[in-house]
Parts: C-alpha cells; sequence; structure tokens
C-alpha cells in the first residue's frame, strides 16, 4: 500500500465525520445506479417466460428464461464478487451492469430472427444484470457499522423500486416502440433493460469514487497492524460459519419460493384472459413489494434482530403461497395481494440473510464470499424458475404456489437452529 493511500485511509480513521461523509456519498451513488437497475431487472422478468412461451409454442418451458437467466446471475455473482474483491466495487458492479445490457440486446435480436438458440444464450447473459443488481446491495454496507448495515442494505434497496415499479408498467408502451420498428413486441421491454442496465453500470464507474470496499479492506489492515505493533488483542470479527450458512439459507429458500410463483403468475394469468397491460399491474405490485418496504425491513432487521425477520420472512411466504394457490384465477385483486405478499415475503428474507451475510464476514474477503453466497442464492432462483414451469403443466398454479408456501416454513427451523450455542 502507497504512502498515499495510507495517508487516505489514516485520515478516514482520524476523522469519523470524513468516514459518515463518504458513507453517505457511497449511498447516494449505489441508490442511482439501482434505480436504473430495477428498471432493467423487472422489464425483463415481466415478459421472460411470454417470449418462452411464444417462441417454443408450449407452456412447459415457459419457466426455463427465468432459470437461465438466474443460472447466469450464478456465474455472474461469482465472477463480479471476485472483481470487486480483487479491484474493488466500482470495477465490479459496472462490468456486471454492462455485460447484463449486452445481454438484453441479444434476446431482442434473437427475437428479430426468431431464434431460440441466441435466445437462451442470451438470456444467460441477462443474468449478469440481475446478479449485479443484487450484489450492489453489499456495497452500502461496507463502510457500515454492525448497527447500520440493514438499513444500508435497504436504502438502495429501496432505491430499486422506482425503476422495478416503473419496468413493468412501461412493458406495454415498449411494445408499441418495438413494433414501431418491426420488433416482436414482446422483445421491447429488453430494449429498456439494455439500456438501464448500461446507464448503471455508467454511474457506478464514473461516480463511485472513492471506492467503499477498498477503504474498508485500507482500514481493516490499519486496525490490524495498528494492534500488532501494540500487541494488543484485535477486536475485527473473524468468519462466522454458522452466520453465513443460517444467512445463506435464509436466501435460498426465499428466492426458490419466490421465482417460482413469480415466473408463472403471468403465463397463469394469460391463460384466465388477463391481458398484458395487467400482468404488468400485478407484477408491478410484486416488485414494488420487494423493494418498496426496505426502508423500514432494515431499521427492523437492525432493531428487532435477524432471527425475528427471518421467521416473519417464512410466515409471509406462506401467506402469500396459500392466497395465491386457493384466490378464484379471475380476481385482479386478490393475485395483488398474493404477490405482494410474495414480495414483501422475499424482501424480509433477503435483507436479514444479507445481513447476517456481512456480519459473518471481514473486508478483506467479504465481497468474495457474499460473490459465493450469491451464486447458491442464484441457483436456486434458476431451479425454481426451471421446475415452476413443468410443476404447472403436469399440476397446477395453484399446487405450485401451495407447494411453495410450504417449503418456505423451513425458515423457522433454521434460524431457531443458529440461536443454539
Amino acid at each position: 500500500m502507497s504512502g498515499k493511500v495510507e495517508d487516505t485511509i489514516e485520515s478516514y480513521i482520524e476523522s469519523p465525520e470524513k468516514l459518515k461523509s463518504i458513507y453517505r456519498r457511497v449511498l447516494i451513488v449505489v441508490s442511482l445506479s439501482q434505480i436504473f437497475g430495477g428498471a432493467g431487472l423487472a422489464a425483463g422478468i415481466t415478459v421472460g417466460a411470454l417470449l418462452a412461451q411464444q417462441m417454443l409454442g408450449t407452456d412447459a418451458y415457459a419457466g426455463v428464461p427465468s432459470a437461465l437467466f438466474t443460472l447466469g446471475s450464478a456465474g455472474a455473482a461469482f465472477i463480479v464478487g471476485k472483481l470487486s474483491q480483487r479491484y474493488g466495487r466500482r470495477t465490479g458492479l459496472s462490468t456486471g451492469f454492462i455485460v447484463g445490457g449486452l445481454g438484453a440486446i441479444g434476446v431482442v435480436m434473437a427475437a428479430i430472427f426468431n431464434s431460440v438458440s441466441m435466445l437462451f444464450i442470451s438470456l444467460l447473459i441477462y443474468g449478469a444484470g440481475t446478479a449485479t443488481n443484487l450484489q450492489a446491495r453489499y456495497a452500502g454496507t461496507d463502510l457500515a457499522n454492525d448497527k447500520q448495515r440493514a438499513t444500508a442494505i435497504s436504502t438502495t434497496m429501496l432505491m430499486t423500486t422506482f425503476g422495478a415499479v416503473l419496468g413493468p408498467n412501461l412493458v406495454e408502451l415498449m411494445g408499441k416502440v418495438a413494433l414501431s420498428i418491426s420488433i416482436p413486441a414482446l422483445a421491447g421491454p429488453f430494449l429498456l433493460s439494455a439500456a438501464a442496465f448500461i446507464v448503471a453500470g455508467l454511474v457506478l464507474f464514473v461516480m463511485l469514487r472513492p471506492d467503499p470496499l477498498e477503504i474498508a479492506k485500507g482500514i481493516e489492515a490499519h486496525k490490524q497492524k495498528f494492534a500488532q505493533e501494540h500487541q494488543v488483542q484485535s477486536t475485527h470479527p473473524i468468519g462466522n460459519k454458522r452466520g453465513l450458512a443460517v444467512g445463506a439459507t435464509v436466501m435460498v429458500l426465499t428466492q426458490i419460493v419466490m421465482v417460482a410463483i413469480m415466473t408463472m403468475t403471468p403465463v397463469h394469468m394469460k391463460h384466465h384472459g388477463h391481458g398484458l397491460s395487467e400482468v404488468g399491474i400485478v407484477i408491478g405490485f410484486h416488485v414494488g413489494a420487494m423493494y418498496l418496504p426496505s426502508l423500514v425491513t432494515g431499521i427492523l432487521v437492525d432493531k428487532v434482530g435477524r432471527t425475528a425477520m427471518s421467521i416473519a420472512a417464512g410466515v409471509t411466504l406462506l401467506l402469500a403461497g396459500l392466497l395465491a394457490a386457493f384466490a378464484p384465477s379471475d380476481s385482479m385483486i386478490l393475485l395483488i395481494v398474493a404477490l405482494s405478499l410474495l414480495g414483501l415475503g422475499w424482501n424480509f428474507g433477503l435483507i436479514s440473510g444479507t445481513a447476517q451475510i456481512v456480519d459473518a464476514t471481514e473486508p478483506s474477503t467479504r465481497a468474495k464470499t457474499q460473490g459465493k453466497m450469491d451464486v447458491f442464492v442464484a441457483l436456486a432462483g434458476a431451479s425454481g424458475g426451471a421446475l415452476s414451469g413443468m410443476v404447472v403443466a403436469n399440476a397446477s398454479y395453484a399446487a405450485l404456489s401451495l407447494a411453495g408456501g410450504l417449503l418456505s416454513l423451513l425458515l423457522i427451523p433454521v434460524v431457531i437452529w443458529s440461536r443454539r450455542v
């Protein structure tokens, strides 16, 4: 570490106000990128299943797009984590978003040429945007203390709401725009995804200076050096394997349940006479519920505790599954409530699980470990997406929703186990 860099790190250590200032700046920059990232994510998930259904001519594989871009996000989560650990959050996150934007362009090209193979490859690449959208939540925690972490996570996620709610509601408009330039209507939302992901990447590349993870690693190294020189016991927490296991399990289970039910809801609605604009409204409420409660959720996780909010996630997802399973299929109101509860349960699980992951890691290995944890989350989503279409094709949407709700109950014994010494 150069003398100039060491002086910079020491200035943050000696000036808590300066550290707070850069912490607030990081939250603002990451939150701005999340507005665009949310639009890119939501527009794609709204029509992905419908585009596959149209191109493949069957419902059985309608869950494949969700599976592919979540599978792609698994690989991307690992790579973005490695890049962030080595080169900083700025490089890792901006690269992930821009690659995701290129994947969205590929989906549009696949629809133009009616190429299923190009569609599948492009969806894998598009998953990089999905992974990066989630990875960005960690950037806000790098300079947060242990009483601010969940609030920092939720602040960045809250800003995703603006894009995430806007994206699905632009589906019909983007379809018209696509048709006006001789592109299939269902590919239109991916035009929005491409632009939104690329802009998010550029925002981070240009504005995320200084890099929060580099500052956090420098502060950690400085404290360890001080402890060694003065022969005092370092108070920095070491890696906590149980915390990692519990945090990952909470996020994995909530992701499986959310992705499975969310993926097949547009197909279920279409079969019962709902139009594309109605699908956009339901998914808009769902994605809004995934992110809008974040600020309150973060405060609750920091104040009430990780365990209580993880249990709340399981109970909320159970209610969502039961309502989706038994609600009349022509009831827009009940579908909106069910999908909103689904998003809320996911929000509780993701923020409480993420907070446990951050608690259990230290800056020297944090980004790499977080990337690995998100790989499991992405693979869980891929499994939920892939299996959802098959379950609905061979049973029903109600059976899928009921199974998802019951699966979420596993969160309760997991978090109770985490309380045992």
